[in-house]
């Protein structure tokens, strides 16, 4: 990694591709959303009841470029008008990835540009800053909870390329543990809203689930154990189909007993950072209503300001991409064109 002008007049495009969205946006030098484009893969994958790595690859390879042509169009630019090229480069299903940076490498030696390999989950960590989404932008240090369905975190994020894990997952990350309850509970796929929607229906109070590592020091989580004592839950029912209120029940008692986890480990992490005036919930389960209300009414009772980005930025998507682009262009940063894809890349190894 290199340090570069950081003075950015020109917008600034980003791929992602980590998972099963091929996405691609462009933004203007100071944030404003010029094109915004994702393509979903959730009908390729349905049948199999997940992600399946050799498809999502293939998928991007077929998508991306006229995705990215598509987002061009619609911003009214070509690549000669660009500041620089951001494309994830991890964590993440690595074919998915070779194929979004591939491209963003390409397409920037062939227009003489910068490019920038984001970190994932530092995009994530960075949405909250995007202008126009709240009235002030959140200043560092703030505290983010990142909820995804391969991630589940506390992070101090202190800066730029700046991270401090507080705590994480010992186990399952937490959208892992909706999808495959979902799954338990004959819920079609995407589980994580499928889960969310029976939920509403049902008796957060009817079965008595574990809250694993509830009240213990620290701010790691555990999902595991609550994962399996759904499935015991499911095994003990009639054979057959389970009953749509059932479910229901179920469903609701799983995500009242995560919802009390993230609670707890939220009020832990508060405590080991309390000059964070913000708390930011970002990734794929932060949509989920249930549990904004919660860690918002905690934010609000401890007078902090929480900060969740609309539900189609709580997903992957490659405004926060960009987005993050931007943030490392102001910072300096600038990645080398044989900058690796890392499946594996923490925070704290930025």
């Amino acid at each position: 990694m290199e340090r570069k002008a950081a003075l950015i007049t020109r917008p600034v495009l980003g791929i992602e591709s980590s998972c099963d969205e091929t996405a691609a946006a462009v933004l203007g030098p100071d944030g404003e959303i010029l094109a915004e484009l994702v393509l979903s893969q959730i009908a390729d994958h349905a049948a199999f009841g997940g992600v399946v790595p050799e498809i999502a690859a293939r998928a991007h390879l077929s998508a991306l470029p006229a995705l990215v042509q598509d987002a061009l169009r619609q911003a009214g630019l070509g690549f000669s008008d660009l500041a620089a090229i951001a494309a994830t480069a991890g964590p993440g299903l690595i074919g998915g990835l070779l194929v979004g940076s591939g491209y963003a490498r390409g397409a920037a030696i062939a227009a003489n540009l910068p490019y920038l390999a984001i970190n994932h989950l530092e995009a994530h960590a960075l949405t909250a800053r995007l202008p126009g989404l709240t009235d002030e932008q959140p200043q560092f240090p703030y505290l983010l909870l990142l909820l995804s369905g391969g991630h589940c975190q506390c992070v101090a994020v202190e800066g730029v390329g700046r991270h401090r894990l507080l705590g994480a997952t010992l186990d399952d990350a937490v959208g892992e543990a909706f999808d495959k309850t979902a799954k338990l509970l004959g819920l079609p796929y995407p589980g994580g809203p499928a889960l969310e929607a029976a939920a509403r229906t049902g008796d957060p109070q009817h079965f008595p689930l574990p809250r694993p590592l509830l009240r213990r020091p620290g701010c790691d989580f555990s999902f595991s154990g609550l994962k399996t004592a759904v499935a015991q839950l499911v095994a003990a029912q009639p054979p057959g189909p389970l009953p749509q209120a059932v479910a229901a029940d179920i469903a609701a008692s799983f995500q009242t007993a995560v919802t009390d986890i993230l609670a707890d480990r939220l009020e832990n992490a508060l405590a080991l950072l309390p000059g964070a005036e913000t708390i930011i919930i970002a990734g794929g389960v932060a949509a989920n209503a249930a549990i904004r209300a919660r860690l918002g009414d905690i934010a609000t009772r401890r007078g902090k300001k929480l900060i969740a980005p609309p539900l189609r930025l709580c997903t992957d998507n490659a405004v926060m991409v960009a987005w993050a682009g931007i943030e490392r262009l102001r910072a300096g940063l600038v990645d080398e064109i044989s900058a690796p894809c890392r499946p594996r890349w923490p925070l704290e190894a930025l």
